[in-house]
């Protein structure tokens, strides 16, 4: 107990110290400072939507009952092992010890846990995708090892498929139904909301909504392989009549046509029939469903879910490169494709732009 107290003694003096208050001083600044950076599109403290509001008042919420969960410890901890000269009998020591187990193990949980309800409650019921007047716009999300498969049953025209982007209408709930073709995974846009999770053989449910037309960030938040960390995906919110044009471009028949309109193109479509038909699917050539499909491959953000963006050139350094991009995706290396097979290739597939 002596040494105890003699370590408290030398925490309390350095506290009390010049530099102990200076130390103090720098790492609220750093604390604060970190904080003011939680900015961009994956962060939960710039919510875009009414149910990621929730989310970062329960987080501000929990943070700052912990800061004085901390606080209070600490304080009780220093005053704990302050040396003093009283002397208690055995009841009095078994009745402060009754408070401490009655107060810190049963009392400050069960308000901890209360207050965490009665924010945490309401804003999960806002997420769950109850019956409504006019049925919402519904949008299913696939998680594969490691790519996302989106789809849009309820397009006019027929379903739409594409992958690796999701685009949802602006200033309206949507409804997600996601789901695993494997692995477990989950889905989260953190300006819109809380995560879901992705099991096979399960559709799960939640509904979010963004304010404005933006683009945001998503990712996989469930360890789901060597490629989780490469499992991105790209989320823009645009107003309804730009949805509404950016999926009637999307349809079979449209796709179809832009596929093989150019005939400069030939030889690539033949290159692709021979050795990427198998695994992806290019509407009006190919029927492939292993990989993502790549019908509308050129008019996308990123390549290989988020790992390089879209530019001239972009698909062909992907053929060339992919597995030191992306390592563990289960696409067969090309070393046996000359480069500039590989070149038309990623030239016909970047033309796929609707």
């Amino acid at each position: 107990m002596r040494e105890r107290n003699s370590v408290t003694s030398i925490i309390i003096s350095y506290l009390s110290s010049r530099w102990g208050r200076r130390t103090a001083c720098l790492l609220a600044t750093f604390i604060l400072g970190s904080l003011a950076g939680c900015t961009g599109d994956r962060s939960i403290l710039d919510p875009a939507g009414p149910a990621a509001r929730d989310v970062r008042l329960i987080w501000w919420v929990m943070l700052g009952f912990a800061t004085l969960v901390l606080i209070g410890v600490t304080a009780l901890w220093l005053y704990a092992f302050k040396p003093r000269n009283v002397v208690r009998t055995p009841s009095q020591e078994r009745r402060i010890a009754r408070r401490w187990i009655v107060g810190g193990g049963i009392m400050l949980p069960v308000a901890s846990i209360t207050a965490l309800l009665m924010f945490g409650v309401p804003a999960g019921q806002r997420m769950l995708t109850l019956p409504m007047s006019e049925p919402p716009e519904v949008i299913e999300v696939i998680g594969h090892q490691w790519w996302w498969e989106v789809r849009y049953p309820g397009a006019e025209g027929g379903e739409v498929v594409t992958a690796n982007q999701l685009v949802m209408p602006a200033g309206e709930p949507v409804d997600f139904h996601v789901s695993g073709a494997d692995v477990i995974h989950a889905f989260w846009v953190p300006r819109l909301g809380g995560k879901i999770d992705m099991l096979p053989g399960r559709v799960n449910k939640i509904r979010l909504q963004a304010d404005e037309p933006a683009v945001f960030g998503a990712q996989c938040a469930e360890l789901c392989g060597v490629g989780h960390a490469h499992m991105q995906l790209h989320v823009e919110a645009l107003p309804r009549s730009e949805f509404e044009a950016w999926l009637t471009a999307r349809q079979e028949a449209t796709l179809s046509e832009l596929s093989v309109a150019d005939a400069t193109y030939d030889d690539a479509r033949d290159a692709f029939m021979t050795h990427c038909a198998r695994c992806h699917q290019v509407a009006g050539v190919s029927q492939g469903g292993i990989g993502p499909t790549l019908s509308d491959v050129g008019a996308r953000a990123t390549l290989g879910a988020g790992v390089i963006a879209m530019e001239e050139g972009a698909v062909s350094h992907w053929l060339q490169h992919h597995q030191t991009l992306k390592p563990g995706n289960k696409m067969p290396t090309h070393s046996d494709i000359e480069t500039d097979t590989l070149d038309a290739l990623g030239a016909w597939l970047e033309a796929l732009s609707p």
